[in-house]
């Protein structure tokens, strides 16, 4: 099994922010209230009529949400995953979802460059049931426009002046459940900036989601609007990904 993952030079919620917005531009976002597109939709965590994959043999299965341009995805190239070479059947699939059409160019060369095997999901933003959304821009290059968000009050996209386009949402748990199979080994990154306050309190609703293995969750507990039934409510989801097996380790990262 791909158990021998070695985990990122990565510091759990560092003291610092990973922001490029100061204390005082934070709490001027507080009064800003949190815009999801207009979520028509609700948490979607099982339905009979997802279609599993017929894939005959175990992979690696890499999900990267919040791809940006590739950057976590050439890590997991790099073994600092653990060894690919390590992967059940010496095989992997990626899956690569980023909504800020910035790094569509990037993620459809990758899906080019390693046909059948990078899945690119350019212009699309995960959640936990499908629609579409408004997604603001974090237009400051110097981090590769780290703060985009589907948060109107993530700091760095106030801060962007509310840049902002129309994605489609993808629901990250219908993903898995239709590409993943019981052997294979499933690593899931999710640096969504604040929405993972939606999406992994519904992914622990998910019958089979044991097929994950190792999720590697970056929490924005910084941004105004995230309150403490928010925070609650995904230290439950992550309490209850850990009883069906999902190894949850510390996450920080720097991209």
């Amino acid at each position: 099994m791909f158990a021998a993952l070695v985990f990122l030079a990565l510091t759990a919620h560092a003291a610092h922010l990973r922001s490029n917005v100061s204390y005082a531009d934070v709490r001027a976002a507080g009064t800003r209230s949190l815009y999801q597109a207009d979520p028509q939709c609700q948490c979607v965590a099982n339905n009979p009529n997802w279609k599993k994959t017929e894939r005959t043999e175990p992979k690696c299965i890499f999900i990267d949400l919040g791809a940006a341009d590739g950057n976590t995805f050439s890590k997991f190239l790099e073994d600092d995953y653990g060894s690919v070479k390590g992967c059940p059947s010496g095989k992997w699939e990626a899956f690569l979802l980023e909504a800020n059409p910035q790094f569509t160019k990037e993620l459809n060369a990758l899906q080019e460059n390693f046909p059948g095997q990078v899945h690119s999901l350019a212009e699309h933003a995960a959640f936990s049931c499908e629609g579409t959304t408004s997604f603001f821009i974090d237009k400051d290059a110097t981090h590769n426009h780290w703060g985009s968000s589907m948060m109107s009050d993530a700091p760095d996209a106030v801060k962007s002046g509310d840049v902002k386009v129309t994605v489609p949402m993808i629901n990250v748990v219908q993903l898995i459940a239709e590409n993943v199979r019981p052997d294979d080994w499933v690593m899931l990154k999710v640096d969504i900036e604040g929405a993972e306050y939606n999406l992994i309190p519904c992914l622990a609703e998910f019958a089979d989601a044991g097929l994950v293995d190792r999720m590697y969750l970056e929490e924005h507990w910084w941004f105004p609007s995230i309150t403490e039934a928010a925070k609650s409510a995904l230290a439950k989801g992550k309490q209850q990904l850990q009883q069906k097996h999902v190894d949850i380790p510390a996450y920080y990262s720097h991209t």
